[in-house]
């Protein structure tokens, strides 16, 4: 597993597991990130926030919540 910060541009991976407290694991779910969903990451440029693209939305993160997000490259 991998954190989603370790992906490339253009990679696709699938969520794993998400890290965290109650109120940080509340919005990302309520984002529509959630284990099993697939995400393709758009950007990936430090120290910029990431951008992933996942069930027709573009999301951006920042990289201390991206660092508590893992996933399986596909």
């Amino acid at each position: 597993m991998k954190k989603l910060t370790e992906l490339s541009d253009g990679q696709k991976a699938k969520i794993t597991a998400i890290n965290g407290d109650k109120r940080y694991l509340t919005r990302i779910t309520a984002i529509g990130l959630n284990i099993g969903c697939v995400v393709e990451m758009l950007q990936n440029v430090k120290p910029s926030p990431i951008l992933v693209y996942s069930r027709d939305t573009m999301i951006a993160l920042n990289r201390a919540e991206s660092e508590q997000i893992l996933v399986e490259v596909i």
